[in-house]
């Protein structure tokens, strides 16, 4: 009998490890993340800095970054550091718009790798757009125009400042063959 799997709860365990591995890879810190992954009734967009993008395949969805300012500016120094940038040229506040560029590139970076490993263990492929990072004073929750029916809240930290990532995805299920 074909082993059939609910494909966020499928999508969310490899965004764990494909987020904790791109962000510890750029920003060279530890990135932890907990073992729970909650079911949400709907994904918002949260202070002090998120960023969201659409993917859409195979499997479609939206994922939305939220980062407190502390965890933003603690990701954007290590990446600018890791990659060679002196000190005293990063930019002072997480309202910089060179923080929230970071945090778009490196969301890039993790939705990439994200596509490239369901490719690899699902042979499912997607694509995704641009990822949009914003500076938000509250939250906005999302309504989206479409069948996303299943939400997840994946919990990370790094240097003790906690970050989240939500998913929305349309109910599917993968069923191996």
């Amino acid at each position: 009998m074909p082993e059939t799997m609910i494909s966020i709860d499928e999508i969310s365990k490899i965004f764990l490890k494909t987020a904790q591995h791109t962000l510890e890879t750029s920003t060279r810190q530890e990135v932890t993340y907990s073992s729970t992954i909650q079911k949400t009734p709907k994904v918002s967009m949260k202070p002090d800095l998120t960023c969201f993008v659409q993917f859409n395949g195979d499997y479609n969805g939206l994922v939305v970054m939220n980062f407190s300012a502390n965890a933003a500016f603690e990701i954007y120094k290590s990446y600018m550091k890791a990659m060679g940038m002196p000190e005293d040229e990063l930019a002072k506040t997480v309202a910089s718009p060179e923080v929230s560029d970071t945090i778009g590139e490196i969301t890039n970076q993790v939705m990439g790798h994200l596509i490239k490993e369901v490719e690899t263990t699902y042979d499912l492929n997607a694509e995704f757009g641009q990822p949009k990072a914003l500076t938000l004073n509250s939250s906005i929750t999302l309504v989206i125009d479409s069948d996303y029916g299943e939400n997840r809240r994946l919990s990370f930290k790094i240097d003790n400042y906690s970050f989240r990532i939500e998913i929305a995805m349309e109910h599917t299920e993968f069923v191996l063959i």
